[in-house]
């Protein structure tokens, strides 16, 4: 039996997505709870009642009403986070520390914010979230390759000799790490100051270089995702991002259909 599924099983065409996961990406539920009203026999696509959470559906063009009400397309909404050290880059935390969506303000609360990207708990700096999941995916993807600088501390100097080696890239647990330009700003035997420039976001990237080359990283900043500067946003603060700042920071990136313009003041 298979039910609801279409003939052909769970093969998607271009730019379909599960049926949560479109519930999901309109802003209306969590997948979990997605696939509960789904099961039920709540939510409607194109006119049909569909109960299998797997059903291949394109939300950019389908109908879907919940309780026989269409949902209307949201309102694109984009953030930018100055993170604080201490804080955790997860919806939520195991272990009751703060996350980044616990310490947005209550007005953001409800926005099912999608967060691009990790920063781990000990770095600061600009951290990007928005409600376009195909934004956050894009951003996230390393083909893509949108440059994020830092700035970072480490203990003791970083000599020509270490540089060269961080520079040519090293392996490290299976991954080759390696910076697209890193600069030294300043050294001293005590401490050294270097610009750090990545590509793509593997865990905790900018630690494993500088550890495998004896050098504890102290203090780790972003400073910049693609062109978008965190300039002199406050610590814990948030900024509202337009779509036109989005496109013009990230031209190529797609845009989806089932969020509409945001006024932004």
């Amino acid at each position: 039996m298979t039910g609801n599924r279409p003939a052909g099983g769970s093969r998607r065409k271009p730019g379909q997505v599960s049926l949560d996961r479109a519930l999901s990406k309109l802003g209306l539920a969590s997948r979990t709870v997605a696939r509960t009203l789904i099961e039920a026999g709540r939510v409607q696509v194109n006119g049909q009642i569909r109960r299998d959470p797997g059903f291949p559906v394109n939300p950019d063009r389908a109908r879907i009403e919940v309780d026989g009400q269409q949902q209307e397309l949201r309102e694109f909404r984009a953030f930018m986070l100055h993170k604080p050290r201490g804080v955790v880059t997860t919806r939520s935390d195991e272990k009751g520390r703060a996350t980044v969506l616990s310490i947005l303000p209550d007005a953001l609360q409800s926005l099912h914010l999608a967060i691009v990207g990790r920063l781990d708990l000990a770095t600061t700096g600009l951290l990007l979230l928005t409600n376009d999941t195909r934004l956050s995916a894009w951003l996230t993807d390393p083909a893509s390759g949108i440059e994020r600088t830092y700035i970072t501390r480490v203990e003791g100097e970083i000599t020509a000799q270490k540089l060269e080696i961080l520079r040519a890239g090293i392996m490290d647990d299976g991954d080759f790490l390696k910076p697209l330009t890193l600069d030294l700003l300043k050294a001293s035997r005590r401490e050294s100051h270097l610009r750090v420039v990545l590509t793509e976001g593997k865990n905790r990237e900018i630690r494993r270089l500088f550890a495998s080359v004896g050098n504890e990283v102290r203090d780790l900043k972003r400073l910049s995702y693609g062109t978008l500067q965190l300039g002199d946003l406050a610590i814990g603060q948030v900024r509202e991002l337009s779509r036109a700042e989005i496109e013009i920071a990230f031209p190529d990136a797609p845009q989806s259909t089932t969020l509409k313009q945001c006024a932004v003041d």
